[in-house]
């Protein structure tokens, strides 16, 4: 059987998937750079894991206190030397990014202490963590202020700006490299790396803490390797490999990453517990799996702004511009046509093919989002996935596949039920 034949048993036309084929075709030297850096992350992980001597007895679980854990401590081990740093927590007691950068934050934060983003609004489920939308337990409740800085409208930063808002209160500067609910770029680790030692010129002491989900692995460095003193993610994203069920890490500056773990734990106990319940296995072996897994989730974005780009629709980025995270935002101007977007995404995955996503109020989102995730970890966003909030300018942000067939699947399915609705040009 002929290969669009294959396609068309899900649903995708031959017309669709030839469109598909040239827009790969086009991409092939692209795709190439990509598999490259690919190969050099892998390396930088095997040489981690075996300095650290991964051995099968790594693998046992541990229970309750979870005292001795071997592979619980060689794990953070190895993330502190993939990530170039003095120190690394890596649990499944983190439940999530936004847990993961709560603790950071809370941990290393005292009343009277500001944070202070340079970079614009955060992510939407910060602003109850922070305080700006007020909610139970946020750090605004325990003296800690916030002041931000809005980007250039070119999403560059403003210098003079960040200078004036650094004051005597300043203790953390929370950097958020992915775009998030917004139509700016994402920070190279470069930019990133300029920034903190322009901050650094101005505070010395102050935490640079990056948010980096969605970023790992996408380039050869990673902001820990730029002067960031925190660097934290979630591990049902880039790291987890698709094999991560739960959990998150922070790496950086040994000071700071051991307040985090007296405040996961408890001051005294700290990361001496901490039960791995059998997940160690999964996480090392996602770890290891990432830079490839990550390598095709960045062609399917890629893929997706090359398509949906020669439609007329914007994207950011743009298909020949640099990739520094897995997200594609593209732009429908519509609810309809993010609503039919997201449906392909859902009818071309492997779980829960046949729901149909709709948009509601899910809890730390400011507007009605539609998600769509037929995964089989419940929101892993490394793998194939799509979200976006209903409100102008309807945007759609598109991310993840495990292997680069299902990305380019996904990515054809939202292009066939927007044909199929008439909502394409």
């Amino acid at each position: 059987m002929e290969l669009h034949s294959y396609y068309e048993t899900l649903g995708i036309e031959e017309e669709v998937w030839s469109l598909g084929q040239a827009a790969e075709q086009s991409l092939a030297e692209r795709f190439a750079k990509i598999d490259a850096t690919a190969e050099k992350c892998h390396l930088k992980v095997l040489a981690a894991m075996q300095k650290n001597r991964v051995s099968a007895e790594c693998f046992e679980s541990s229970t309750g206190y979870g005292y001795n854990d071997l592979g619980r401590d060689t794990l953070e081990a190895v993330y502190a030397d993939v990530f170039h740093t003095e120190s690394a927590l890596v649990r499944a007691q983190i439940t999530c990014g936004t847990h993961a950068l709560a603790l950071a934050m809370s941990a290393n934060l005292r009343p009277g202490d500001e944070i202070l983003s340079p970079v614009g609004k955060p992510y939407d489920t910060l602003e109850t963590v922070i305080g700006i939308r007020p909610s139970a337990g946020s750090l605004a409740e325990y003296g800690i202020t916030y002041r931000q800085v809005e980007l250039f409208t070119d999403g560059t930063f403003d210098y003079p700006a960040i200078a004036a808002a650094i004051n005597e209160r300043t203790k953390l500067v929370e950097i958020q490299r992915s775009k998030g609910y917004l139509t700016r770029p994402t920070f190279s680790v470069a930019q990133i790396g300029e920034l903190i030692s322009f901050i650094k010129a101005k505070k010395p002491d102050v935490i640079c803490m990056v948010d980096n989900c969605y970023g790992e692995f996408v380039e050869e460095t990673e902001p820990s390797d730029v002067g960031a003193d925190l660097t934290v993610g979630s591990l049902i994203k880039n790291p987890g490999g698709g094999l991560a069920p739960i959990g998150g890490y922070i790496v950086g500056k040994e000071e700071y990453v051991e307040q985090c773990a007296y405040r996961l734990t408890s001051p005294g106990l700290g990361r001496e517990v901490g039960a791995s319940l059998g997940v160690t296995r999964n996480l090392m072996q996602g770890l290891f799996l990432a830079p490839g897994v990550v390598a095709s989730a960045v062609k399917g974005a890629i893929f997706a702004a090359k398509l949906y780009g020669d439609f007329g629709f914007p994207c950011i980025p743009e298909a020949n511009e640099e990739r520094h995270d897995i997200i594609q935002a593209v732009t429908l101007g519509s609810p309809e046509r993010v609503i039919a977007f997201c449906k392909g995404i859902q009818a071309g995955s492997p779980v829960d093919s046949y729901v149909t996503p709709e948009p509601w109020a899910m809890p730390g989102y400011h507007s009605d989002v539609i998600m769509a995730a037929g995964t089989f970890y419940q929101g892993a966003s490394i793998e194939l996935s799509a979200d976006g909030p209903i409100e102008p300018p309807y945007a759609v942000y598109f991310q993840g596949g495990l292997t680069w067939t299902h990305a380019k699947t996904g990515i054809l399915m939202s292009v066939q039920k927007l044909k199929d609705a008439g909502l394409l040009p």
